[in-house]
């Protein structure tokens, strides 16, 4: 890959899964399939620059709220957890554009809405039911409990390799999958195929190890897990995998991800 080839790779990467005004060219979308193998690549940027504003936030907010208490008798050790938390999730949906996310509520409308799969992909579209703001709400709250169970000592490499395994589950449910239709969806779960997207798990590790050593292995394989558990979720509601589907993994991924690890390092 040339070097111009190399940074227009990466800018239409960056600009495709995130909001990040690089510029968008005509051809990003299929470049971006193209060098689906480096989504963790990308995961680990976007983790970086989370797992940055999460310490920003943190030391700020205890600060503040240290002077607060010093002048009074106010519980403050509650919300220097929290909201940093709260902060730092809101801050990677924003990051993203909130497309993943959607996909997640998008998927728990076709979960509510039953029946055939013909129905379920039409509502997926269509339709908003309680159940998929349900479902998108108590995913985002586990990835909120994660972080704020998280030690501040161990966040910062957590954080990023959340965000490796979330874009490595995304990997995994489209080279898995079958497409469900012609689409977004069905241009990246084409393209997965390829054999050159097996080096999305060598360029995880390479990312993850250095900064949680053996954890970093099951942040690994509990992505690949829940991609691959997602894959059969998305044929049993879809008949295959939709860009929606490869969203929610993200999503969830995250989530167990950052939940884990928390629950891992507490003791």
């Amino acid at each position: 890959m040339s070097k111009m080839k190399a940074i227009k790779t990466f800018r239409d990467l960056l600009a495709f899964l995130t909001i990040i005004p690089l510029g968008k060219t005509d051809d990003f979308v299929v470049t971006s399939a193209e060098a689906m193998y480096l989504f963790p690549v990308i995961g680990g940027f976007i983790g970086l620059l989370a797992a940055a504003y999460f310490a920003g936030c943190n030391f700020l907010i205890t600060h503040i709220f240290s002077l607060i208490s010093s002048l009074s008798q106010f519980p403050t050790e509650l919300l220097t957890q929290i909201l940093p938390a709260i902060m730092t999730l809101a801050f990677i949906l924003v990051l993203t554009g909130l497309q993943h996310f959607d996909g997640l509520v998008d998927l728990g409308n076709a979960v509510g809405v039953g029946g055939i799969k013909e129905r379920r992909v039409a509502a997926h579209v269509w339709t908003v039911t309680y159940k998929g703001a349900l479902l998108a709400i108590f995913v985002e709250f586990l990835a909120i409990l994660g972080l704020f169970l998280m030690k501040a000592e161990s966040a910062f490499g957590v954080i990023i390799a959340a965000e490796v395994a979330a874009k490595l589950g995304m990997v995994t449910i489209a080279c898995l999958g079958k497409s469900t239709h012609s689409g977004l969806g069905a241009l990246f779960v084409e393209a997965a195929k390829r054999k050159r997207n097996l080096a999305a798990y060598f360029l995880a590790i390479l990312i993850v190890y250095p900064l949680l050593g053996w954890l970093g292995f099951l942040a690994i394989f509990v992505s690949v897990l829940l991609g691959a558990f997602m894959c059969g979720v998305a044929h049993n509601v879809f008949g295959g995998v939709s860009g929606d589907a490869i969203g929610a993994t993200n999503e969830i991924t995250r989530a167990m991800v950052l939940l884990l690890m928390a629950w891992m390092l507490m003791s």
